[in-house]
């Protein structure tokens, strides 16, 4: 399992009886996609009804272990599409390095050219909020609704979460020295906790679903450019939930009430408009290890 915080999730299976053709601007082929700025990112649809864009965490995790374990699910009312961002998982780098957070969001507008259709879900897991927030406030018109799936909009209240369980988890006081940032305080406590044998709570209380989703994870090389750099980039750590007020669009959040990692809390930061919130026991993985509940609130949601 790779040491990032938040860890986005799906699995590239064959297209099913619904799968779309994937014939517009910029896709290259069943499963690779040329940006705006000509950077190569893997890129496959499949499903019916309105198209919903799937934005993954990390940062530098991919769309692979979403779609397999339990996200493809929504294909049976939506139009899916998986994507693994610049410099992650089966996507390429760019040549000049450039993982500035208006590139990512443009990179999710030029799929959103590329669906054919002028409105679309977005569907944020973990860090992916970030990304997936900052695109529908940058063109809200073109945004029929947001999910936010256990997904943060402040890296640094979720790492705080996060050295805070593993304070309260090992009897440790991580995080105390004012003189240390939050991101070098989480480094310290995640290292414990891993030591200690316990680093699959953060995602789930099930070390059997967590090493399933690591088998995923780990079932071929991936790049992981994005997810080196972007903990370094000062952008990102912008807390992003007090600008959710300005944000008016159906906005669903799905928070799970044990999420150690993103914060069970986290959203009571969120102050979106026409906001809707669902509590589901559980922890990060509510896709896989509460898939039904997970799929009546999204369809609740967009029909």
């Amino acid at each position: 399992m790779k040491w990032i915080f938040i860890i986005a999730t799906g699995i590239l299976l064959s297209f099913n009886s619904y799968s779309q053709p994937l014939r517009n601007a910029g896709i290259l082929s069943d499963s690779s996609f040329m940006t705006s700025d000509h950077v190569k990112l893997f890129l496959t649809s499949a499903g019916k009804g309105t198209s919903c864009i799937f934005v993954h965490g990390g940062p530098g995790a991919w769309s692979k272990s979403f779609e397999v374990m339990g996200g493809n699910v929504l294909e049976k009312k939506l139009t899916m599409w998986y994507y693994d961002q610049r410099g992650s998982g089966r996507s390429a780098s760019p040549e000049n390095g450039d993982y500035s957070l208006n590139r990512m969001v443009q990179d999710i507008e030029d799929i959103r050219i590329a669906t054919g259709e002028k409105k679309i879900y977005l569907l944020a897991h973990s860090f992916g909020g970030i990304l997936a927030f900052n695109y529908a406030l940058k063109y809200p018109g073109h945004v029929k609704g947001l999910i936010l799936l256990n997904a943060t909009l402040s890296i640094n209240h979720s790492l705080a979460n996060q050295v805070s369980y593993v304070n309260k988890t090992l009897g440790t006081n991580f995080g105390s020295n004012a003189a240390e940032d939050t991101l070098t305080a989480y480094v310290k406590a995640i290292t414990a906790l891993r030591k200690s044998g316990n680093g699959y709570k953060m995602l789930s209380d099930n070390e059997v679903n967590v090493a399933m989703l690591d088998s995923v994870d780990n079932s071929t090389r991936r790049n992981y450019d994005f997810g080196r750099l972007a903990l370094g980039m000062k952008e990102y750590f912008t807390d992003f939930s007090l600008a959710t007020g300005r944000l008016n669009v159906p906005v669903l959040v799905i928070s799970g009430t044990a999420d150690n990692n993103i914060g069970p809390e986290h959203y009571k930061r969120f102050s979106f408009p026409k906001q809707t919130v669902k509590e589901i026991v559980g922890g990060h993985m509510l896709y896989y290890e509460k898939n039904k509940t997970f799929e009546e609130a999204v369809f609740e949601f967009v029909r």
